[in-house]
């Protein structure tokens, strides 16, 4: 994992998206400290948002501001607001790394846009089954492991 040791030895900015109704199901277990501690091996979180409909509960709401990320509702496609959020960010130039926590491959064209700008992408995954089009998209990938899941 030397591209690990590369990205580290030059403290970058990152923004963490999270795609809460593809990620935080219960059937997954997805922990968010988890998807921390693995973002900051890229850089220092500086943006951290995830996307929840309207019809996500308060709990689910609560455990994520616990856990220190910003909560986006959205009134219609989740994936849309998302999207548009991270192509918002690519022409941040504070931001060097875009963190897509997904299951799909609803935002390679946001993946696209981010890396011609110049940022580096990287899409954490829950598992093998993942979209192949974001794994094959995206500059780094990581793969949950789902022994270490846990709980938001």
């Amino acid at each position: 994992m030397s591209w690990f040791k590369n990205l580290v030895s030059k403290k970058k900015n990152i923004a963490v998206f999270v795609d809460g109704p593809n990620m935080l199901r219960k059937e997954l277990n997805v922990d968010l400290k988890q998807i921390k501690d693995i973002a900051t091996q890229f850089g220092t979180i500086k943006i951290g948002k995830v996307f929840l409909n309207q019809f996500a509960p308060t709990k689910l709401s609560e455990a994520v501001v616990n856990q220190g990320f910003e909560v986006a509702i959205s009134v219609g496609d989740v994936d849309v607001m998302m999207a548009v959020e991270a192509a918002t960010i690519a022409y941040n130039k504070n931001i060097d790394v875009i963190c897509f926590v997904t299951r799909d491959s609803d935002f390679i064209p946001a993946i696209q846009k981010a890396k011609a700008l110049g940022k580096e992408t990287v899409a954490i995954l829950v598992d093998e089954s993942s979209a192949a089009a974001l794994k094959n998209c995206a500059d780094y990938i990581v793969i949950l492991n789902r022994q270490q899941k846990g709980r938001i």
